[in-house]
């Protein structure tokens, strides 16, 4: 489990092929890993990834081809700036919002324009989630937790504030990028119960 709340930015320095998925090399040297062990999860732009091999500087992680299908990691280039998330322990605040890092589609940025010193972003949902996603609830795009704004349809609004800007790979985005979605897991589970309660 995570939070939403990224605690560094990394980079893809190599990205190699095993069989027919991939071995993701990340450095994140700003990423505190002394206490992280092989098999530990780390989020990787919202996706949860399991330590295989740990470096001085950083970590890799096996990539499956449902994950390079489903999300946006099979997109991304050697080079690429991805944020990074440790998974929450007992003794973790909760800042965000409980992030499963598992990811429930691809999405995409619709329009971005500054507001005074904040950025305005509009993003479309695949429609099989927008149902998930309310405004002034919450939803995680590339693993940081996020405030909805408004919804319309399949697209909905949010606003970032300076230090999101400055310390997520939302400073890069620009019109038409892949994003990762998970939407909030209350909104399912609450989706599941009543579904149940009607077939009963």
């Amino acid at each position: 489990m995570f939070t939403g709340i990224i605690h560094s930015m990394g980079s893809i320095v190599e990205a190699a092929t095993r069989g027919a998925d991939q071995r993701l090399h990340i450095q994140a040297p700003q990423l505190d890993l002394r206490t992280t062990g092989l098999g530990d999860s780390i989020a990787v732009n919202g996706v949860c990834l399991t330590v295989v091999e740990l470096a001085s500087n950083g970590f890799a992680a096996d990539v499956s081809n449902e994950t390079l299908a489903c999300t946006s990691l099979g997109e991304c280039a050697v080079g690429a700036a991805v944020n990074l998330e440790m998974a929450l322990t007992l003794n973790t605040a909760l800042g965000g919002h409980l992030v499963s890092g598992h990811v429930d589609g691809l999405g995409h940025v619709l329009q971005r324009h500054d507001d005074a010193r904040s950025v305005r972003m509009r993003f479309r949902a695949p429609s099989e989630l927008s149902r998930y996603i309310a405004r002034k609830g919450s939803v995680c795009i590339d693993g940081v937790s996020l405030t909805v704004n408004d919804v319309d349809g399949d697209d909905f609004g949010i606003n970032l504030v300076p230090h999101t800007v400055q310390r997520t790979t939302f400073g890069e985005f620009c019109v038409g990028r892949a994003v990762n979605i998970e939407v909030d897991q209350v909104a399912r589970y609450l989706e599941r119960l009543l579904l149940t309660r009607e077939q009963a």
